[in-house]
């Protein structure tokens, strides 16, 4: 089978990246031809730029001819397209559409959604957009790069491809990660019978065949940024009295505030900022931690973070939340709190930290969580059943 992935790459690299070179790995590993077509944001470099930009994202013609040559040329079976936003735009669809290949669409986000594609207002969950044929929301709180202006030129795509059923017509399916995630994406007007369900998954590190021997540490990976939910955790450290030792893997807008908030509290010998760090040092601190923490306060997709901690045995407290509840299953591979409930979080800890047996199994059951439904060989068999039933379904059309 010939792939051809297109992915629009962020100035700053995430997570969706990581998913786009993971499945290209996948498919190449089980001989499949892969051609990936990439644009960055990196080439937005000066304000000439940004207004080309702006105009380009509600529909690309330059890059329409871009990915219609390279089907002449490639000639897939399957377009995948993971991210289209800004660079690439809607306009991708009707180069797949006018040489009849079957394209699916990766929904990393709640973009078609959610213009900001994070339904994330003022520290809390927000709907507004969320079903509006014209998301006007968005507009009014600027909630696009906290601007008005590019808030209404993500507005104009999203309203503009709805109302030429851009996402109904052009799209033959897309992917997401969770029953909840697909619920919202039918709320917001895509096809039903169009959205499969299939959650990210990462290749096995060293040594997942074993249950290892923890220490008596948490651990939080992620960006310290507000939605994650770290200063709720940090919050919960100082105003609880907790003294079990907390290891922080990340960076973002939030860690100067939240190391002095530390360093003022007298916490900084409970709580260690260690920044950013490579994959394997990461892998190395899920191996040995007693619990990964993961206090979220909006609707995540699938954290890859929470993928690599089950395939390293490490149970995960997460907030009660959106998909996350179908990812961690309380009391099999990890612990659910009430989102931004400080005291819950608290109780949640401490219980974990008292009841070794329970954490074993649940540190078993966390790996057979990976084994089961993470792992690279199942999600393969996933994801090339969706190409295949679109394949097919793309052919029988054009007869």
């Amino acid at each position: 089978m010939k792939v051809l992935l297109l992915h629009n790459r962020y100035q700053f690299a995430g997570g969706e990246d990581g998913v786009v070179k993971a499945e290209k790995l996948l498919l190449e590993a089980n001989e499949h031809h892969v051609s990936l077509l990439e644009v960055s944001n990196q080439d937005i470099t000066n304000a000439w730029d940004k207004v080309a930009t702006a105009v380009s994202a509600i529909y690309s013609y330059s890059a329409k001819e871009q990915v219609s040559r390279e089907i002449i040329h490639f000639r897939p079976d399957i377009v995948h397209v993971h991210n289209f936003f800004p660079l690439l735009s809607p306009s991708i669809y009707d180069a797949c559409h006018k040489h009849g290949v079957p394209v699916v669409q990766t929904l990393h986000n709640y973009r078609l959604a959610c213009p900001k594609a994070m339904p994330f207002r003022n520290g809390k969950v927000c709907e507004d957009c969320i079903g509006e044929l014209i998301p006007w929301p968005s507009i009014v709180y600027g909630c696009y790069r906290n601007s008005r202006v590019q808030s209404s030129v993500v507005t104009a795509m999203i309203t503009w491809h709805r109302l030429r059923n851009t996402w109904q017509e052009r799209v033959d399916a897309y992917i997401v990660f969770t029953e909840f995630q697909k619920e919202k994406m039918v709320q917001a007007g895509l096809p039903r019978e169009k959205i499969y369900v299939k959650p990210n998954f990462i290749f096995s590190p060293d040594a997942t065949a074993k249950v290892y021997q923890r220490d008596q540490y948490l651990l939080f990976v992620g960006r310290l940024s507000e939605e994650k939910g770290i200063s709720i955790l940090i919050d919960t450290y100082i105003q609880e009295n907790l003294h079990i030792p907390l290891k922080i893997v990340g960076d973002g807008p939030l860690r100067q505030k939240l190391q002095t908030k530390v360093q003022n509290s007298g916490y900084y010998h409970v709580i260690e900022f260690l920044g950013f760090q490579d994959k394997q040092v990461v892998l190395s601190l899920m191996q040995h931690a007693n619990l990964l923490v993961f206090p979220s306060i909006w609707y995540e997709g699938f954290p890859l973070t929470i993928a690599e901690a089950f395939a390293c045995g490490l149970p995960v407290l997460v907030s009660k939340l959106g998909g996350l509840t179908e990812i961690v299953e309380d009391g099999v591979n990890g612990l659910y709190f009430e989102a931004g409930n400080s005291h819950d979080l608290a109780q949640q800890i401490k219980w974990a930290s008292t009841h070794d047996e329970a954490m074993l199994s649940m540190s078993k059951g966390a790996l057979d969580s990976y084994k089961n439904k993470y792992s690279s060989e199942d999600n393969y068999q996933q994801l090339i059943n969706i190409y295949q039933q679109l394949i097919l379904k793309k052919a029988a059309s054009n007869t």
